[in-house]
Parts: structure tokens; C-alpha cells; sequence
């Protein structure tokens, strides 16, 4: 086997994010009588993931693109609202969304026979456990590395020097970080000097700096790369 430890990203990776924003999105919108339509979901994406952005590059922390982007969205309606509050009713219902991308409970399951596998994930902690858990996936994996809890975040070094020393007998060239970010998974790995898997379904192009060892469309893809 080419690889034995396996750094699994969640979100668009495992588990279909945009299904469960979406959900959220769509039953805070029905709460706080705010249309669910394309432009209105669209101007909290740009909020976002400008936040997210901004994260990543260690701007801002967790609680500050949480808790700040539901005000600012708001305000760009027009409304003042309670931005933590707000935030707390759409975590709320963002946690409910476990719908797992293709069968990907069955390829950890097969995995987690062969290899070790790893979550690394940036987000709010208590989310991602409930996900994972709701979704079947969180017994085949050896340990969950989420950035709150870490104090680091894809694709900072710091981030991969924490999960590293916490895998034991790791080795960086029997591992691999799957995932859909180049800008967090596949940057973060180049940085951190192991190989990665870039799990991108639809046509775009990575750049220069974020160039990853492996393409793949589906998780399936993995089976011939890993070598098992």
C-alpha cells in the first residue's frame, strides 16, 4: 500500500456541505421571514466565504466569521439583528445535515480496514462531531483534528505540525490529506510536505501554488492511487 494514513477532509468531501447549508439557510430564512431565493443566498455566500477566507489566512477566528456574518448579511438588508443569536438558530439546523457525498460511509468503512484514517477539518467542533456522527462515518476514524479545537487552521503549518505529532509512528511519505480546497486541504498538505488528493468534481483548474500530486472526480479514484 502506497499510503497508510489517510487525512480526510469533511465537508464536500464526505459529507455534501452544500446540501446542508442549504437546508439551514432555507429554514432560517422561513424564520426571520427573509426570501429564499437565488440573490439573497448568494449575498450571504459572498459574506462568507470572505470570512472564510479571511480565516484561512489567520485573520479571523472561528467565533468572529460565525458569529459576524449574520449581522453583516442582515445589515445588507437593510435589518439590524442579533447577529450571535442568529447564528445560534442557523447552527441549529446546519447541524442536522449529514447527507454523506456518494457512498462514501462504504469506502471508509473499506479503508478503515487497511489504513489509518484521519478527519482534519476546519470548523466549530460540536458541528462536525454531530455530522460526523449522524452520518455513520465518525467510528472508522483514529482521531478528528478540527481546527477549534487545534487553535490552527488549514492551511496553516501550525495546523499539520499539531495532527502529526498526535499520529502515532506518523511518516510523512505514507501519508496523504484528501480533500476539495485547494486553498486549505491541498495547499495546507503541499506546505506540510506530504502528498495530496484533490477531489474536484467539476472543471476547474488549480493554481500554480496549489498544484496537487493526485486528481480524482470521485472517491473511488482512491483505490488505484492507494494502491490496495
Amino acid at each position: 500500500m502506497r499510503y497508510d494514513t489517510l487525512l480526510f477532509d469533511v465537508d464536500d468531501t464526505l459529507l455534501d456541505f452544500k446540501a446542508a447549508e442549504n437546508q439551514a439557510l432555507q429554514a432560517l430564512f422561513g424564520e426571520m421571514d427573509v426570501a429564499f431565493s437565488k440573490a439573497n443566498v448568494q449575498a450571504y455566500e459572498a459574506i462568507n466565504q470572505a470570512h472564510w477566507q479571511e480565516y484561512e489566512k489567520g485573520n479571523l477566528t472561528t467565533a468572529e466569521v460565525v458569529n459576524g456574518r449574520f449581522g453583516l448579511f442582515f445589515s445588507s438588508l437593510g435589518r439590524q439583528v442579533d447577529s450571535l443569536a442568529t447564528e445560534k438558530k442557523y447552527r441549529s439546523y446546519l447541524d442536522q445535515g449529514h447527507k454523506r457525498l456518494g457512498n462514501s460511509l462504504e469506502i471508509v468503512q473499506n479503508l478503515a480496514t487497511k489504513a489509518n484514517l484521519y478527519v482534519v477539518t476546519n470548523g466549530v467542533a460540536a458541528t462536525q462531531y454531530k455530522r460526523l456522527t449522524a452520518a455513520g462515518l465518525l467510528p472508522y476514524f483514529k482521531d478528528v483534528f478540527i481546527s477549534e479545537v487545534v487553535g490552527f487552521q488549514k492551511p496553516q503549518a501550525e495546523f499539520f505540525e499539531y495532527v502529526f505529532a498526535k499520529i502515532p509512528d506518523f511518516k510523512k511519505e505514507r501519508t496523504v490529506i484528501i480533500g476539495d480546497s485547494l486553498s486549505s486541504d491541498i495547499k495546507g498538505g503541499i506546505n506540510a510536505g506530504i502528498a495530496t488528493i484533490w477531489l474536484n468534481s467539476d472543471t476547474r483548474t488549480p493554481a500554480i501554488d496549489s498544484l496537487p500530486n493526485y486528481h480524482i472526480q470521485q472517491l473511488e479514484e482512491l483505490y488505484p492511487i492507494l494502491a490496495i
